[in-house]
């Protein structure tokens, strides 16, 4: 089993692979349910991350934050812009 853990601050990375994640998953339920965050890799990359209800509902709430679109950034500009010059622009060759 290969099993590693880096500490940055709190809380505690931990990275295992698929097969001795499915082996001890409720141990680390248990890691997650403390705080830590547990990456889990397939042939070497990390496919997913076991966190605790309150880091999962951090992201969820982070993921669905409303963003602004380009049409309400144009409403919200002032009525009183300067007019556009009306005068031709300068002929480009392509």
């Amino acid at each position: 089993m290969w099993l590693y853990v880096t500490t940055f601050c709190e809380p505690v990375m931990q990275t295992i692979n698929l097969k001795d994640a499915k082996a001890g998953f409720s141990s680390l339920v248990d890691d997650a349910m403390k705080g830590d965050f547990v990456t889990i890799t397939r042939h070497g990359k990390p496919v997913a991350t076991l966190v605790s209800i309150e880091a999962g509902e951090i992201a969820r709430k982070a993921l669905e934050r409303k963003r602004s679109g380009l049409i309400a950034y144009l409403q919200a500009m002032p009525a009183d812009l300067p007019d556009r010059n009306p005068s031709p622009s300068r002929d480009v060759v392509l």
